[in-house]
């Protein structure tokens, strides 16, 4: 496929992160949409028109019940067998911050299937909300998303109040050994840690991102969207060389579909 993948950028009450994703896969190379879970609901639009499709940060619903649980429910109620179809068929979906709530709550992750939960995304252990800069890893993983990350420490900004990752003894081992970690929350030495304030949360293991087992689906507590040009990092007047590893998460995702 040469052509401008087309990705929809779901939206609904509260989400407020759905231009800067926009902007970033509009720089990676793809036509953007922005699409109101309604109009998905009453049929004006269709995931099948889609070749990508995100989940970006926010509120949803004012986060009423659990963070990313009215959005999930409304999700699964309806467009189930849409969305299931949509990553059966092999189409990428991202889900940032907010949008990774969801995903855990469909059940799209960690599993790639809708309905079994097996993860959550729960309060801070610092107890409060966090909106700074962190380092992550890269892992090793099938995600189609890092493919060019793979092993690099990168800056990123988190915002969240619920974002430490949990899940049943059995199921982060599951997680370990299928290779579906794919971003760690790592102190000032480039190793994973548990504590704050290198890791804002105390997701054990570090645990920032992970994706299903086949690497379509990815979802992440920080926010990639925020660092896709360069005079939006914190040091960019030090060096006019800083890299753009966010940047390449997008591009990623585009050049996989178009391939």
């Amino acid at each position: 496929m040469t052509a401008k993948p087309r990705v929809c950028i779901l939206r609904t009450d509260g989400t407020n992160c759905d231009r800067e994703t926009f902007y970033a896969f509009e720089l990676a190379g793809a036509e953007c949409r922005l699409v109101h879970v309604n109009q998905l609901r009453m049929g004006r639009e269709k995931l099948t028109d889609y070749q990508i499709l995100v989940i970006p940060g926010g509120f949803s619903y004012g986060d009423d019940v659990h963070s990313g649980k009215i959005l999930a429910v409304e999700l699964t109620s309806y467009l189930k067998e849409q969305l299931q179809s949509f990553v059966d068929a092999g189409k990428p979906v991202l889900g940032i911050c907010n949008g990774f709530q969801v995903l855990v709550r469909t059940g799209l992750l960690p599993h790639g299937q809708m309905g079994r939960i097996d993860a959550a995304l729960m309060h801070n252990d610092s107890g409060h909300f966090e909106c700074r800069w962190v380092r992550l890893r890269v892992e090793k993983s099938p995600c189609i998303f890092t493919r060019e990350l793979e092993g690099q420490i990168i800056d990123i900004q988190v915002a969240h109040g619920e974002g430490k990752f949990f899940a049943r003894p059995e199921t982060l081992a599951r997680l370990e050994q299928q290779e579906q970690v794919v971003f760690r929350y790592v102190d000032a030495s480039g190793q994973p840690t548990q504590q704050y304030p290198a890791n804002p949360n105390g997701s054990p293991g570090g645990i920032a991102g992970i994706c299903d087992p086949r690497g379509l689906v990815l979802g992440l507590m920080p926010h990639p969207e925020r660092c896709v040009e360069v005079y939006q990092h914190p040091l960019w007047r030090r060096s006019v060389a800083l890299p753009l590893p966010c940047r390449q998460i997008f591009a990623s995702a585009v050049r996989y579909v178009q391939s």
